[in-house]
């Protein structure tokens, strides 16, 4: 189709408007309306005209006008309730954002991090959202932590990276089943012949702490090994946590040989402490963690692992966002994991 270039009075190309991308497409305004707002209501026929005429027109979209309309904003936040230097010390936390991030381009919806480690950043950040964001992306949610409560009673469409603890129904979440894992981690390390099975936790003020450790000792049961309260270290997702959990475990139980670890992070700690004790992995002791991130590639001996499926744990999460952006209640969606059988177990 032959179009002659408008101009706007200046002597330049008038960019061109949904009135040229409905006319080069043949449909109504309304059915491009309709596609630039989500493509509900577009026959596959409509929409792939639209897309066509789009990329033809080189048609891009006024957001600020269309907020002014919609009331929408046309972008969303990532919050995370961490301090900032976890944010770069963690390669979850980058797997996730990049994801994410992904996802919501082909939405062509941008995304904001914010970061909220402390009562001001958290009260800064809260202040922003309302009115700027049309929804929130809630990732490393804590036990008592008001933030997802504070988002839900303000309105602000939400979906949770891990079940928010005390939340119940009212809260959409996206997470990989953490018991589940860690029952399948520590049922190999027991088949593998170990017997005296300890874990480095996960903060207990967070899901993941909180369900791989329910599936800790569910397992421990199941293979009939009793639970022993020296066994079990809480730790902080940090590397330095690892090592400082590992120092302690072998105090209090020098005769362990196995030690489940809830991240891969603090995976990495623990490998450091044996190696200061003279302990070989995994010769005397076997190590896992749980991720499946970076960091366990890293590791010297790369480690065996709990695979959590990043990619489709942010896919998800923009699914179901953007879906209660559009009108839909809350949802709960737990996405299965893998064993990864490696050098350290």
């Amino acid at each position: 189709m032959n179009r002659r270039t408008e101009h706007n009075g200046t002597g330049r190309p008038r960019p061109p408007t949904i009135h040229d991308v409905a006319r080069e497409a043949g449909v109504s305004r309304g059915t491009v309306s309709r596609v630039l707002n989500g493509g509900h209501n577009v026959s596959p026929a409509a929409l792939d005209a639209v897309q066509s005429a789009i990329r033809r027109t080189g048609y891009t979209v006024n957001r600020h006008a269309r907020s002014l309309i919609t009331g929408r904003s046309d972008s969303v936040a990532f919050l995370l309730t961490e301090p900032q230097e976890r944010f770069f010390e963690d390669p979850n936390f980058n797997v996730l954002l990049r994801g994410c991030t992904t996802a919501l381009a082909a939405h062509d919806v941008p995304l904001l991090l914010m970061i909220a480690g402390t009562e001001a950043e958290r009260r800064r950040n809260m202040r922003y959202i309302a009115g700027h964001v049309d929804g929130v992306l809630l990732v490393s949610s804590h036990s008592g932590d008001p933030v997802a409560a504070q988002l839900h009673d303000a309105g602000v469409p939400l979906v949770a990276c891990g079940k928010p603890l005390g939340q119940g129904s009212k809260v959409s979440y996206v997470a990989a089943d953490d018991q589940g894992g860690a029952r399948d981690m520590v049922r190999y390390l027991h088949e593998s012949g170990r017997r005296r099975i300890a874990t480095v936790a996960g903060p207990l003020d967070t899901p993941g702490g909180v369900e791989r450790l329910a599936g800790y000792r569910a397992t421990l049961a199941e293979c009939g090994l009793p639970y022993d309260d020296a066994l079990v270290v809480p730790g902080d997702y940090s590397r330095a946590g690892g090592e400082a959990a590992a120092s302690l475990l072998l105090e209090r139980a020098p005769d362990v040989d196995a030690v489940f670890v809830a991240s891969d992070l603090m995976a990495q700690g623990v490998l450091t402490a044996l190696e200061k004790a003279g302990r070989r992995v995994p010769q005397d002791i076997a190590v896992a963690g749980f991720d499946d991130s970076p960091a366990a590639l890293a590791a010297r001996p790369e480690l065996t692992t709990v695979r959590q499926p990043w990619d489709r744990i942010s896919a998800e999460m923009v699914r179901v966002l953007l879906a209660q952006i559009g009108g839909e209640d809350p949802a709960a969606v737990i996405l299965p994991t893998e064993l990864v059988r490696r050098d350290s177990a």
